[in-house]
């Protein structure tokens, strides 16, 4: 064990692994990768003492920080888009400008005077923690499950703010470095910077957009050349000015999001593998340079700068946000509640931190403990009781009896109009945009991308779904979208379309696993089935049950014709058809069902068993 805790390649293998068991342990248990990750950090490095980052990496701890960081900043920026910013209400806007800067004028104040903060350090705190962050917002809603309108808020409102807080927080710090001296000169090294970052920002972002939008990099080295090019902008930025690359790459990434004719999904895609392989390792390794005497030295100071973050700020900064909203007071208040901070703050105030040491600024050793019990104390306590406040003020969203349709087929945009008209909240996801088009022009809710993606995960709307239907034909993305929404929804929440008769060869078999998942409607309600009954004329019709016309009178009616899909309970409850589970409808009951019509009837192969089988949702 010795020589492991002494050898620089086993202890970063270690961190490794120890990043890589906190995001599964989060995974499983449904909370935010930060905590984990900090009791990690914590644990090996100032309790037991196993892991010194500025032993392990010495000289070339400040460049990997600072690399890293860059790259947060880079992929944060990409994902705020103008149009999001305009498409999800005033509040999202106001939180994202107005919030922002409320929070930054509450925030440095109180670290000012309570901890006897220089102003311009105390500044650039307030700055860092305006930012929330998907990371920690989005485990946080799966468990507290708020209404629509305050999920969607917070949702966005987390994407959004990542790197506007950041860019504010880069413009302080740069004017801290920058004024560090005589005046005259602090503000023209101030001005070169802002010249420097955003000139060579835009420059950057519009050539690297060009040359991707016009596909002169080859497809698989897209994710390299744009990580290779924005850490050479990185570099090249602060070679011109000092500091002013974190500014370069985070005015690239804006420019980039919002280039027209320019997709930057598969790059987004990239950034889960570095969440992974990058930002948790780094988030242990921040967390283990903390000094517990440090945490101490803040003393009761502390308490008031977090009581002024969290009672003072955030509802004063949701207040002054929502007029014209159209949000009750109770919506406000649990608005004002929620908002952790995340991994753009540890990061980007570490990074700082290593700087304005080198500087000698008075205090500064306080920035790293004082961001990082920020954000132990906003996700503890804010995970521990969203849902309890949530529940007292009674804007809990229902318990989820919606579905969400995997796969864009005819026969699928036709059974998400019925859910819809009956009241039941449907929304339908595709890979293919074709499909998507014509759910759209069907004024269904859609998804445009593969719904297990990490995209997916953080800006779709899952609140209402309580079963997925995979009604989708492609074989070899339906099995990753049944196990992650097993995961997400729980067991059984997942049902798919018969594929057939199974292969004889062992290595093309399906598992037995999946193959239970695979029961909705029919035995004979596969893909090709019901698509080619839809191009036959077949219609989905409700028959509604009475003492008069009962369930043998409706299969004497329509016989093998039908293909039965769900029934509805006098109660409204939603019943889907499966092979695995029976039940007997009665009178009052309604019966949906995918009705051939008589003159294309020519085979059997419809038919179902005279029992109905179902999987009940709501």
């Amino acid at each position: 064990m010795e020589i492991i805790f002494s050898d620089p390649m086993a202890l970063l293998v270690l961190v490794g692994i120890a990043s890589i068991a906190c995001q599964y342990l989060a995974y499983k248990l449904k909370l935010p990768a930060i905590l984990p990750l900090l009791l990690t950090g914590l644990a090996l490095g100032p309790v037991a003492g196993v892991l010194d980052p500025d032993a392990l990496f010495g000289d070339l701890l400040f460049p990997v920080v600072s690399l890293a960081v860059a790259v947060i900043l880079f992929e944060g920026a990409l994902t705020l888009k103008f149009s999001d910013i305009a498409g999800h209400g005033s509040m999202v806007r106001n939180l994202c400008s107005v919030g922002v800067l409320v929070t930054w004028m509450i925030a440095t104040p109180a670290a000012h005077y309570a901890l006897g903060m220089p102003l311009h350090l105390a500044a650039l705190f307030g700055a860092i923690v305006t930012v929330t962050g998907p990371t920690v917002i989005v485990p946080m809603l799966r468990s507290v499950r708020p209404n629509a309108r305050i999920s969607n808020i917070l949702r966005w409102e987390g994407i959004v703010i990542d790197p506007v807080g950041a860019l504010l927080a880069v413009l302080v710090y740069e004017y801290i470095v920058a004024t560090h001296g005589a005046f005259e000169h602090a503000l023209l090294t101030f001005l070169k910077v802002m010249m420097i970052g955003f000139g060579l920002g835009s420059l950057m972002g519009y050539f690297l957009g060009a040359l991707l939008r016009k596909n002169w990099v080859p497809h698989y080295l897209r994710n390299t050349a744009v990580l290779t090019l924005m850490l050479g902008a990185y570099a090249a930025s602060n070679l011109m000015t000092e500091e002013s690359g974190l500014l370069t790459v985070t005015v690239m990434g804006i420019w980039m999001a919002n280039m027209k004719n320019l997709d930057v999904d598969d790059i987004l895609e990239f950034k889960e593998t570095l969440s992974v392989l990058l930002i948790s390792a780094l988030f242990i390794l921040l967390a283990a340079r903390l000094e517990f005497f440090t945490l101490a030295q803040l003393g009761w100071g502390a308490l008031v700068v977090l009581a002024a973050i969290i009672f003072v700020a955030r509802p004063v900064g949701v207040f002054l946000s929502s007029p014209g909203s159209g949000l009750s007071w109770r919506e406000l208040a649990l608005l004002s509640w929620i908002a952790p901070r995340g991994i753009v703050a540890a990061a980007v105030s570490a990074l700082f931190a290593l700087k304005l040491d080198t500087l000698g600024l008075p205090k500064s050793e306080l920035l790293v403990p004082l961001v990082f019990l920020v954000i132990i104390s906003t996700v503890v306590l804010q995970s521990l009781t969203s849902k309890t406040v949530a529940k007292l003020l009674g804007v809990r969203a229902p318990f989820p009896s919606g579905y969400l349709i995997f796969g864009g087929s005819k026969f699928a945009r036709m059974l998400a109009k019925d859910l819809l008209d009956k009241g039941v909240p449907v929304r339908i996801a595709d890979t293919n945009w074709d499909a998507i088009r014509e759910a759209r022009m069907d004024n269904i809710p859609t998804y445009y991308g593969n719904p297990a993606s990490e995209h997916a995960s953080l800006t779709m709307d899952i609140s209402t779904v309580g079963k997925v239907l995979v009604l989708s034909p492609y074989r070899q993305l339906n099995p990753l979208v049944t196990f992650h929404f097993e995961h997400v929804l729980g067991k059984d929440s997942v049902l798919g379309l018969h594929e057939g008769v199974q292969e004889e060869r062992a290595s093309h078999r399906m598992s037995d696993e999946y193959a239970e998942k695979l029961s909705l409607f029919s035995e004979h309600a596969t893909y090709g089935r019901l698509a080619s009954l839809v191009a036959k004329g077949a219609v989905i019709r409700t028959t509604h049950l009475t003492e008069t016309f009962t369930l043998d009178d409706y299969n004497h009616t329509y016989g093998n014709r039908a293909t039965r899909l769900y029934a509805v309970d006098p109660q409204g409850k939603i019943h889907i058809c499966t092979t695995s589970h029976e039940f007997a409808p009665k009178a009052d009951w309604r019966i949906v069902s995918l009705i051939v019509p008589e003159a294309e009837l020519t085979s059997p192969e419809s038919s179902v068993p005279p029992a109905l089988n179902e999987a009940a949702t709501g």
